[in-house]
């Protein structure tokens, strides 16, 4: 019985991390181009004490093994980079990428960052940032007598100045991408790194090969669907209810074996 307490405990300490994953799921539905998690398992090893096809005499064979698991583990979380919702703001600054590509961000130590927010601001050196004021690579400088922006779908960002009615070209949004952008590393603030996983960034221009367009005047929503991580949630609250019983069920199997002894 103390094999069945400890495995329960490794479904219990299972479904407690996928419902973690859950609520941030749910607690970032609001938040721009986030990305849902999912909780990856493995079971844990096995108690071999028979091996299917074992010799039971000179004729026979053992059909079966007789083997016992030892519970379940939690082995990793996956981002699922499905595409979120469009959301139209109609803000000149604001872009979205639909395809596969990331935003290229320069982090205050001099490294790179990779996002799908596209909600830009221009600061106080006209350059554009993100929401947390870190600017965007390559760098775009907005002209302080512009009256209006434009970003095309391959990048390229024009405005129009005071006195002129022909719009100036002021560089280009370069896009990178990612052979497994599973593997990047979310960092907050909307913000992933590369790791090994995720193998090294490819930069291409948008609306070429697979990176993906840019959308002007709209932002990607976060890719959580309600309802589902509802269902979710009340499927892993009843594999936890039916460990924890299983625990009990093994408390009280020892509580009739202590009571005959």
């Amino acid at each position: 019985m103390q094999g069945t307490l400890f495995v329960s405990q490794t479904g219990l300490t299972a479904q407690d991390a996928k419902m973690t994953a859950i609520s941030n799921n749910l607690a970032n539905v609001n938040t721009i181009a986030f990305k849902k998690d999912r909780m990856v398992f493995n079971d844990l090893f096995y108690q071999k004490q028979f091996q299917a096809g074992a010799q039971m005499d000179s004729q026979n064979q053992r059909p079966n093994g007789l083997q016992i698991g030892t519970g379940v583990q939690v082995i990793g979380t996956q981002k699922m980079f499905v595409q979120g919702t469009a959301l139209t703001t109609g803000a000149e600054t604001d872009a979205s990428i639909i395809g596969k590509g990331f935003f290229q961000i320069e982090m205050p130590d001099g490294t790179t960052a990779y996002s799908r927010d596209g909600q830009f601001h221009v600061n106080s050196d006209g350059m554009l940032v993100n929401a947390s004021g870190l600017p965007l690579i390559p760098q775009i400088t907005i002209p302080e007598n512009a009256t209006g922006i434009s970003i095309g779908t391959d990048g390229t960002v024009s405005a129009v100045v005071a006195g002129s009615a022909e719009p100036e070209e002021l560089g280009n949004i370069m896009l990178a991408s990612f052979i497994n952008p599973g593997g990047l590393e979310p960092i907050g603030g909307n913000l992933f790194i590369e790791t090994q996983g995720s193998g090294a960034p490819n930069e291409g221009v948008p609306g070429e090969d697979y990176f993906g367009i840019i959308k002007q005047g709209t932002l990607e929503g976060a890719n959580v669907n309600v309802a589902q991580e509802m269902v979710d949630m009340i499927a892993t609250q009843r594999a936890y209810e039916m460990n924890a019983k299983v625990m009990t069920a093994a408390d009280e199997m020892l509580q009739t074996l202590n009571r005959m002894l």
